[in-house]
């Protein structure tokens, strides 16, 4: 009988645990699942730093882990992740790491790491290459329009667009 009781306890107060938030309402593009570090892997496993500052896709290493607002993000080097970790908003794609031009439109759709561009020391991800040339017909019009834009998709979820 204790034991029952013990597991209906558990049970009860699982489902009474609140979601993370960021898991939710779809505010960060992660991947399914989580990390050793509990946390879903933002950046498809690319580091950040080298990313937003060298525009340089370099695999992350799980050994480097820095979790930020629930995403787990890894690096390529130590160096790499306490830069990070002294500063996580400058090295953090914009819009949640989801494409800026589908934001724009107001959808959010993955950011793919190997689609990027830094304007003004911010970096911002594109789903594909054929929208990455979209883009770049009019770069301060698209950031422009996914800065009015994502206040209002920010907090809602991906179906929901």
């Amino acid at each position: 009988m204790t034991h029952k009781l013990l597991l209906a306890g558990t049970m009860l107060a699982m489902a009474c645990m609140p979601a993370f938030p960021s898991f939710a309402e779809d505010e960060h593009n992660v991947s399914t699942g989580i990390t050793a570090a509990g946390a879903p892997l933002g950046l498809h496993g690319v580091d950040p730093v080298a990313l937003s500052t060298l525009n340089a896709v370099a695999e992350g290493d799980a050994a480097h882990t820095i979790v930020n607002d629930g995403v787990a993000y890894y690096f390529a080097s130590a160096d790499a992740a306490r830069t990070f970790k002294a500063d996580p908003d400058r090295y953090k794609p914009q819009y949640g790491a989801f494409c800026a031009y589908a934001v724009a439109v107001g959808k959010k759709f993955d950011g793919d790491p190997h689609y990027a561009d830094i304007v003004d020391g911010k970096l911002y991800l594109f789903v594909n290459a054929a929208i990455f040339e979209k883009y770049k017909k009019d770069r301060k019009g698209t950031i422009a329009k996914a800065d009015k834009t994502w206040p209002s998709i920010q907090h809602k979820a991906v179906g929901d667009l």
